[in-house]
């Protein structure tokens, strides 16, 4: 599986920005799915995940109620979409596939994207 993130930006605090993440490869449809991100000097954080039939959704507390996390099997694409963003949501975003184990664990993934970067300014 092949992994393509884009739709990072700058924008301004309190704006929005939607995050896609394009698969290729084996059957996307079958994997659950999540996004993590990670700030300069920081580690790796879970930011969302979803389930493989989008009936489960997953999301940090310091997301939850802005960050919504979804995906369109039929295009092999998961989205992110990112509202209220604040100076503190800062990071590479990476997004990642195929989870055996809990879903808000980077090391439970198989797949990563290249991650696109995000800069909430104030």
């Amino acid at each position: 599986v092949q992994l393509q993130a884009c739709g990072g930006g700058s924008v301004q605090a309190g704006g929005s920005l939607r995050l896609s993440c394009a698969a290729s490869g084996r059957s996307f449809s079958t994997y659950a799915m999540g996004w993590f991100r990670q700030a300069p000097g920081k580690e790796r954080d879970f930011v969302a995940a979803i389930s493989w039939t989008s009936l489960s959704t997953y999301y940090a507390d310091s997301v939850k109620g802005r960050f919504t996390i979804s995906r369109d099997n039929d295009k092999n694409t998961l989205y992110l979409k990112m509202n209220s963003l604040k100076p503190e949501d800062t990071a590479v975003y990476y997004c990642a596939a195929e989870a055996p184990g809990p879903l808000d664990y980077s090391g439970s993934y198989h797949y990563w994207g290249q991650g696109t970067e995000v800069t909430v300014s104030s």
